[in-house]
């Protein structure tokens, strides 16, 4: 299956703009990390330079994922955006364990907060700017139901969080606070390490033809079994690969029914099936019972 081409520019869209914003903060931030030395905005700049690195992957991945299947590539191109998780979940993991190592170090050696106020306009900035393109993304998601955007959307509603905090602690510095800028420092970096399991285990399960959730084969079942002349399903079987899922399927129907018939009910049982969740591939197989 092949996203139609309004799906494919809102999608391109949103990973673009995910790009864009991402640069944009790790611009500010890092001017204004040189000017005051915050271990906190430290995180959030190098959480926004991997939000770029990661935008970056995501929008590439994307564009290799919304090809059409090919010769070579039968089952269409979608495990592009899983690949692309994996490198996001390493390229997390240094950040974390460097985020920490500086926390670390400013516990051991205290180095005073200087020009907190510019820190905590830039995180202001940064926040409604998060915001605004999380936003977007849930329009997009509800238009298209793109696997990537929807992964990306919850990595920027975590950064909400992360900007947050790095606010309070920024705030508490300025208060006379001044080692929570450093504890915040090191929380966020614990935070990030976090994110990076998550998305790694995410994309190793798409990568090994997980199952879909328990909840949906059910509810698949349920669909081709209420189909009338349907006599019983087996051998269920689904994965995922980017934004597309992969259905197979065996319906036992009367043995006496002619191929043509055979042939309808199975259209119809797909048809039930994409409509609920159009982007399915579904192949089924007719067994005479």
């Amino acid at each position: 299956m092949v996203a139609v081409p309004q799906h494919a520019k809102l999608i391109k869209t949103a990973a673009i703009a995910s790009v864009m914003v991402a640069i944009l903060l790790v611009l500010l931030k890092a001017a204004i990390w040189w000017l005051t030395g915050s271990v906190s905005l430290l995180a959030g700049l190098t959480d926004s330079l991997l939000d770029s690195l990661a935008s970056l992957l995501n929008l590439i991945a994307i564009t290799i994922a919304l090809k059409p299947a090919d010769h070579n590539h039968r089952f269409g191109h979608g495990k592009a955006e899983a690949l692309a998780g994996l490198g996001q979940a390493v390229f997390i993991t240094i950040s974390a364990l460097f985020v920490g190592w500086q926390g670390v170090k400013h516990l051991l050696q205290p180095i005073p907060l200087v020009n907190a106020y510019w820190s905590i306009l830039v995180m202001l900035f940064s926040l409604v700017i998060t915001i605004a393109l999380v936003i977007f993304q849930r329009y997009v998601v509800k238009k298209t139901a793109s696997t990537a955007i929807t992964a990306d959307s919850l990595h920027y509603k975590s950064d909400i969080l992360l900007n947050i905090s790095i606010l309070l602690a920024l705030l508490l510095s300025y208060h006379g606070w001044q080692q929570s800028d450093t504890f915040f420092g090191v929380l966020i970096a614990c935070y990030i390490l976090w994110s990076a399991y998550s998305v790694g285990k995410e994309a190793i399960a798409i990568l090994m033809d997980k199952e879909l959730p328990e909840k949906v084969v059910k509810q698949m079942l349920a669909l081709a079994e209420a189909v009338p002349d349907v006599m019983g399903i087996h051998d269920l079987k689904t994965r995922k690969s980017g934004s597309h899922w992969f259905v197979q399927l065996h319906v036992e129907l009367p043995a006496t029914m002619s191929l043509f018939k055979a042939h309808q009910l199975c259209l119809q049982i797909r048809g039930v099936i994409q409509q609920q969740w159009p982007q399915a591939d579904v192949i089924i197989h007719a067994d005479p019972c």
